[in-house]
Formats: structure tokens, sequence, C-alpha cells
């Protein structure tokens, strides 16, 4: 503070003396010695000039240094408040490590008590060892005992596993002769075995050759069958054209005497037509005959389905084919009969 005061008090006289020398500058020289003064106080002026110039500058380094003094100045009052924050923390950490001290001394205090409850609970748990132990030595005199016993049982075991052992030494002997008496036995079935599928395999070709024998022998079977239903059923068919003729030639008055069954079979081939359509064009006009033409065609469309049913169903199935083909031969018996009746009648 001393040094501000100096430096503003040097400044106030270098400002006094610069107006000085501006007013000096300013009047008039009256004379020589005026002269001569105004130049001494140049002089002066100079040298005040001079010495203010050294002031300054050394007030311009007073300055630096005071403001180098504030600012350290300044760094002093914050290490001061960082001190004191310091200071302020380290009695917490006091205060708090008292207070940690303390609840160890209680700790402390607590596991001197545990400790010496575990104490005497290790001395409890020390004879209750003690007499375990003692159990325990009875117990394993006990077992020498028991083992004794065991062993004699043991060699007496051993003994007689020697002996069941020899047993077994012969049972295997007798089962390895078993085994080859077995393979034996297996080489002499499988080559029996073989000469019998070999046999088989014969038998089995002899009988697939009767087989696809038979299996013809079916075929031409039912081809017979199926021609002779068709010659019986066209059979039955001429008859039932030459009866109908025959009746309708017995009919006919104006052609009783001269008309023939030639004379028919010339007018059919003159028309150029069949006996049957020769018989039916002679029968138009006649609807109940036509009729009944179409049920017998009808009934032997259903005799030939029924023949072609028997030879497709299983066996058996002779008796049923009999049937319907004595049936057909007795229905041509009769249509014989009748046609050979108006032939006589005709004639």
């Amino acid at each position: 503070q001393q040094e501000k005061e100096d430096l503003q008090g040097k400044l106030k006289l270098r400002e006094h003396l610069s107006q000085t020398a501006d007013k000096s500058e300013a009047i008039p020289a009256p004379s020589k010695n005026v002269d001569l003064e105004m130049k001494q106080l140049q002089c002066k002026l100079k040298n005040s000039n001079t010495e203010t110039t050294k002031q300054w500058t050394t007030i311009k380094s007073l300055k630096k240094q005071v403001q180098e003094k504030e600012e350290r100045i300044w760094e002093l009052r914050a290490k001061i408040s960082q001190l004191g924050r310091d200071l302020t923390m380290k009695r917490h950490l006091v205060e708090d490590l008292r207070s940690r001290l303390k609840a160890n001394q209680e700790n402390e205090k607590a596991s001197n008590e545990t400790l010496e409850s575990l104490e005497r609970k290790v001395k409890a748990l020390a004879e209750d060892k003690k007499t375990s132990i003692d159990s325990l030595k009875r117990r394993f005199n006990e077992a020498m005992k028991e083992k004794s016993q065991y062993e004699q049982m043991y060699r007496k075991a051993k003994y007689e596993l020697e002996k069941k052992d020899l047993k077994l030494t012969q049972l295997e002997s007798k089962i390895i002769e078993t085994e080859c008496a077995m393979t034996d036995l297996e080489t002499t079935a499988s080559q029996q075995l073989h000469a019998l599928a070999k046999q088989s395999a014969q038998a089995l070709e002899a009988l697939q050759k009767e087989l696809l024998l038979t299996s013809d022998k079916v075929e031409e079977f039912k081809t017979f069958v199926k021609t002779l239903a068709r010659e019986l059923h066209q059979s039955i068919q001429d008859l039932r054209t030459k009866i109908k003729l025959a009746k309708k030639m017995g009919g006919m008055k104006a052609c009783k005497k001269g008309l023939s069954q030639k004379s028919l079979q010339l007018a059919a081939s003159v028309l150029n037509v069949s006996a049957t359509d020769l018989y039916e064009i002679l029968q138009e006009g006649d609807d109940e005959e036509t009729a009944k033409i179409k049920m017998e065609f009808e009934k032997d469309k259903e005799w030939l389905q029924h023949i072609q049913k028997l030879l497709e169903t299983q066996f058996p199935f002779a008796s049923y084919l009999m049937d319907a083909i004595l049936e057909k031969l007795n229905e041509k018996k009769k249509l014989v009969e009748e046609y050979s009746s108006l032939m006589k009648d005709t004639v």
C-alpha cells in the first residue's frame, strides 16, 4: 500500500513539472539572464523529464510487480480456501474414523464374546468326540472279530468254489462235445433240407406245368361251352323260324297245296333275304306274334348271359351249367316235336 502511495505522488509530480515546462515555453525571454535561466530550466526540465521517464519505467515495473503480487495474493487466497475445505474434509474423516473405531471396538467386544461361546462349544464337542471315539473303538474290535469269522467263511467258500469250478470245467467240455455233435447234426440237416428243397422245386415245377395244362383245359372247356351255347341258341332260333313259317304256310289257303319248304327257300333267295327275314315279312301286321318273338329273343339273350356268368363264377358251377344246358335242350326237343307235327299236317 505504501508503494502505491509513493507511485501516485511521483505521478502527480511529473504532471506538475510537465505543466510548468509548457508555461515556461509560452512566456517570451526579455533578457539574457532570462535566456540563461531558461536554458538552465530547460536543462533541469530535460533532467526532470529523464528522471520522470525513469520514474515512469519504475512505475510500470512496480505496477507489474503489484499485479504479480495481487495474482500471488489471489492464488494464496485460493490455496487458503482449498486448505480450509481440505481441513473440513479431514475433520469429517477424523470424526468418521472415530465412529468406525468405536464400532470396531464394539465389534471386537462382540467377537470376544462369540469366541468364548465357541470355545465352550468346542470343549463340549471334544468331549462328544472322545465318547464317539471310544464307541468306535468298541465297534472296531467287534468288526475285527467278525472279520476273522468272515475270513473262515471265505476260505470255506473258496474251497467249495474250486470244487464247483472243476465241475464247471467238466460241464464245459461236455458242452463243447455237445456243440460238435449239434454242428454235425446241423450239417446233416442242412444237406437233407437242400435235397428236400431241390425235390420241392422239381415238384413245384411239375405242378406249375400241370397247372398251366389245367388252365389251358379250362379255357378249352369254356370255349366249348360258349360254342355249344351259341350253336344251341342258333339251332333253337332256326327251329322257331321254321315253325313260324310252317304255321304261316298252314294258315295261307292260297298256297296250301303248291307252297313247300323249297318254295320258301327259293322265294327268300329271289328276294335276297334270309328265311328269318322272309318270315318276318310274312308276319307283318301280327302284333301279338311280334311281341312273342321279342320276348323269346330276350329270354335267349338272358340265357346266354347266364351261361357267361356261370363260366366266370367260382367253382363248383357244373350242376348249374348242366341245368341251363338241359333246359335249352328240352326246349329244342319240344320245338323239334312241334315242327315235326306241323310238317306232317302241312303234308
